[in-house]
């Protein structure tokens, strides 16, 4: 079995390393992109071959919206096509990472704020394998997902998620996977095509975002409903915005900040991505 074969000895490989881990926030966008050949996917192929390889994946997708926060702990996560309307293609793809009940059960007892329950029905969704795909294409690395409690707000995910810093020592890179612009109501159909095109109120919030992460300032980005009407257009709802801020809780004062797959897609929708570390 894949994951035997490569992580016999799974606890030797989660211990405290020299070196912390990245983090990532990534704009996932379209589901196809989980099979084109894009600025975006081949941006997720570099990260894949330029980090260090993580001993698990953690993934906090914006598709994964539960009642309290559980964790995937199944041995083999399924491939999730959680989406309609896309070719026959996208629908075939199955992801075979292992998952790790061993991480899953660490993870638990990392955070306490909560109880973290153990769940063996979710899997792997469009938010996490379309782009964990082309980081780890051999899928010889294990994935989990932890959920987003949606009846929760801001402020709870981003202190829950500080919980989570003791991954980035052990050799956990953590993702989180969402749009920090996010309106598909607004998509303008018409110009899906034309590089770069975003309405203005999405180009400005998007410019202000990035100026707060740059500089390591969260609290406007917690208390993103204090920035406007462009805020509210930009986020109608916040599922897919807090994957963000479970990314920047785990940012200390040494890391570096880049931005990267900073583009616009039918005016309403930012791929703008950024990687902690």
């Amino acid at each position: 079995m894949l994951f035997m074969n490569n992580f016999k000895n799974y606890t030797d490989q989660f211990k405290v390393r020299e070196k912390l881990q990245p983090v990532f926030f990534i704009g996932h966008g379209s589901p196809m992109n989980g099979i084109e050949q894009n600025i975006f996917s081949k941006k997720w192929q570099e990260i894949g071959k330029t980090i260090d390889l993580p001993c698990a994946v953690l993934v906090v997708s914006a598709h994964w919206l539960t009642t309290g926060t559980l964790i995937t702990a199944m041995s083999e996560p399924k491939t999730i096509h959680d989406f309609g309307g896309f070719p026959k293609e996208l629908f075939d793809v199955q992801y075979p990472a292992p998952g790790s009940p061993f991480l899953a059960e660490e993870t638990t007892k990392l955070i306490t704020s909560t109880n973290v329950g153990l769940d063996h029905d979710w899997g792997l969704d469009h938010g996490t394998w379309t782009v964990v795909r082309h980081m780890f294409p051999d899928a010889n690395v294990p994935v989990l997902q932890l959920s987003i409690d949606y009846n929760k707000p801001a402020a709870y995910h981003y202190n829950l998620a500080k919980e989570l810093y003791d991954l980035r020592k052990r050799g956990v890179l953590v993702i989180g996977s969402g749009n920090m612009i996010h309106n598909l109501r607004m998509i303008d159909w018409n110009n899906m095509a034309e590089p770069g095109f975003g309405f203005d109120w999405a180009k400005s919030l998007n410019e202000t975002f990035k100026k707060r992460i740059l500089s390591k300032d969260h609290k406007d980005l917690i208390e993103y409903d204090r920035l406007g009407e462009a805020a509210r257009l930009a986020i109608p709802t916040p599922d897919h915005y807090y994957p963000m801020l479970y990314a920047l809780a785990l940012m200390n004062n040494k890391d570096d900040v880049s931005i990267f797959n900073d583009e616009y897609v039918g005016g309403s929708l930012s791929m703008t991505s950024f990687c902690l570390g």
